[in-house]
């Protein structure tokens, strides 16, 4: 349980690090947020602000900012304008999230669709997706443009594959991680490149940028889904088991189903393919992740997108830029597991 602490406060610290960084371009980051989400529609208007109310880490429009400010960009508004942009995004996907999961709960408030509707969160997500589109035309940047609507996409296609997964113990763990790779890293990695394209870095950058951005999303999905099943503290305001009673099938799941015998496989098959998993059926998971020592073996795979994360800045000559975001990769998640 340390350990678990001391990787959750290392997390923060790096994060808090990116934050004070970029302070003042996160807070124009979100009164452009604010003010793209302005409408005359009263039930529009009362959704967004109650999404907004519900905050976030911010940590996709922190990782443009920061990426830009790597890069050298330091006039003009355009970075601010399109860390709004993958923000909305983001918040796009989770509001889909939640209708297609039934989820009722997100950072500690109950959700767009238990507080309203599923037809209206869906089309508040549309809302944000068209805003966003809109941005993306403004800024100009035909690059830009192309990343991220072919990110959204990509996004998409991940939900569909998980959908189509659903319930499935035996998925291999390659379908896992084009899963995790379109839902999440891809997110991740269309944050970070567009900090390197608005500010014209050259190619290597772009592509060094964008396959840390990816990697460390990997890392950061891993982990998150890891700690479903490892402590009472999630990376980002989950609460233990979640992903389980939720029946979504995740890397802790499906390294257990390879070292189970025939009976336990079954047992397993069978709580997944059940309408309602319970507290004693989330418990026995437990007591099997614990005897294979899942959890050590997730971290495991989790340090090897770490270590390609952390590796692919070196293309960037010193400094404070480099170093900060270097720092979210700075932490191990193998060790004492």
């Amino acid at each position: 349980m340390g350990t678990v602490v001391q990787l959750k406060n290392q997390i923060n610290d790096s994060y808090f690090q990116l934050k004070d960084s970029v302070e003042e371009k996160l807070v124009l980051t979100e009164e452009k947020i604010k003010s793209k989400l302005s409408s005359d529609v009263q039930l529009v208007q009362k959704m967004t602000d109650y999404h907004i109310e519900t905050g976030g880490k911010r940590l996709r429009a922190l990782l443009t900012l920061g990426s830009a400010k790597l890069c050298g960009y330091s006039k003009g508004s355009r970075d601010i304008n399109l860390a709004a942009c993958v923000e909305l995004i983001h918040s796009a996907t989770l509001m889909h999230d939640d209708v297609i999961d039934e989820g009722t709960v997100r950072r500690g408030k109950e959700t767009l669709n238990k507080v309203w509707d599923n037809h209206s969160s869906v089309l508040i997500g549309d809302y944000l997706l068209s805003r966003c589109f809109e941005m993306m035309v403004e800024d100009g940047n035909l690059e830009v443009l192309k990343l991220l609507s072919s990110t959204s996409s990509k996004i998409a296609q991940g939900e569909v594959l998980q959908l189509q997964h659903k319930g499935e113990v035996d998925m291999l763990e390659e379908t896992y991680l084009k899963i995790i790779t379109a839902k999440t890293a891809e997110l991740f990695a269309a944050a970070t490149k567009v900090g390197a394209i608005l500010s014209d870095a050259e190619n290597k950058e772009k592509e060094a940028l964008e396959f840390y951005g990816r990697n460390l999303g990997l890392t950061f999905q891993i982990a998150d889904d890891t700690l479903d099943y490892n402590a009472e503290l999630k990376l980002f305001g989950k609460k233990i088991g979640q992903d389980f009673f939720e029946g979504k099938i995740t890397l802790p799941i499906i390294l257990l189903f390879q070292k189970l015998g025939n009976d336990e496989k079954k047992i397993l098959s069978n709580m997944f393919k059940k309408e309602l998993r319970t507290k004693d059926d989330f418990n026995e998971i437990i007591a099997l992740i614990n005897k294979y020592k899942i959890i050590q073996e997730c971290y495991q795979k989790a340090q090897h997108y770490i270590n390609l994360a952390s590796n692919s800045l070196s293309v960037f000559k010193d400094s404070e830029e480099k170093n900060i975001l270097k720092r979210l990769t700075s932490f191990s998640l193998s060790r004492n597991f």
